[in-house]
C-alpha cells in the first residue's frame, strides 16, 4: 500500500473515531507492517498539513494518543450548532389535544376531534413531530382508524414515571366522551 494511501487511510480513521487513538491501535487497524516511526511521522505529517492550511480540524497529541478535533479558532462557530435548540412552545390547542390523548388513550382522532369540537389533524401532526404521542395501532372499524397515544418523551418532558402520576381530573374538568 502506498504511504499517501495509509495517510489517508490514518486520516479517515481518526475522524470517523472522534476518540483519541495510539499509534498501535492505528496500526492495527492499517494492518501493515510498518514501524511506530512511520506511523508517528504520517501523524505529524498531517498535523502539519491541518495547522499549514489553517483548517477548520485539526490533530492534538494527547500524551501517547492522537485525536482529531475542531480548530479552537472556530469555536464560537461550534457552539452555535452544538448548543440545544431551543424547542417551541405548544400552543393552546396542542396542550388541549395532548392533554386529552393523555387521559383517554388511546384514543382515535375523531373522538379527540369530538372533544375539543373542531378538528385536530395539524395539531396531532405536531404532536407527532415532537414525538410527544405515536401511532398505537389502528381501530377494528371501518376505515380502520389511528389511534393515538403518548409516548415515553411525553413522561420526560413532564417529569412523571408513569401516566398514573398525572394529577387526577377535578370532576368539573371531566373530559367528555362516549365509552369506547
Amino acid at each position: 500500500m502506498r504511504r499517501e494511501d495509509i495517510k489517508n487511510i490514518i486520516e479517515a480513521v481518526m475522524f470517523a473515531y472522534s476518540e483519541p487513538i495510539t499509534i498501535e491501535e492505528l496500526n492495527n487497524i492499517i494492518n501493515e507492517e510498518l514501524s511506530r516511526k512511520e506511523i508517528e511521522i504520517m501523524l505529524n505529517s498531517l498535523i502539519d498539513e491541518y495547522k499549514e492550511n489553517n483548517r477548520g480540524i485539526q490533530i492534538i497529541r494527547l500524551e501517547n494518543k492522537y485525536q482529531m478535533t475542531t480548530n479552537k479558532d472556530y469555536s464560537e462557530f461550534i457552539k452555535k450548532v452544538l448548543e440545544p435548540k431551543k424547542k417551541k412552545s405548544l400552543s393552546q390547542a396542542t396542550l388541549e389535544t395532548l392533554t386529552i390523548i393523555a387521559y383517554k388513550q388511546p384514543i382515535t382522532k375523531v373522538e379527540i376531534e369530538e372533544i375539543r369540537g373542531v378538528k385536530c389533524d395539524r395539531v396531532v401532526q405536531v404532536l407527532l413531530e415532537n414525538e410527544l404521542i405515536k401511532e398505537a395501532g389502528r381501530l377494528e372499524k371501518i376505515g380502520k382508524p389511528i389511534i393515538y397515544k403518548t409516548t415515553d418523551e411525553f413522561l420526560k418532558l413532564l417529569s412523571i414515571e408513569t401516566l398514573e402520576d398525572l394529577p387526577p381530573l377535578e370532576e368539573n374538568q371531566e373530559l367528555k366522551t362516549e365509552d369506547k
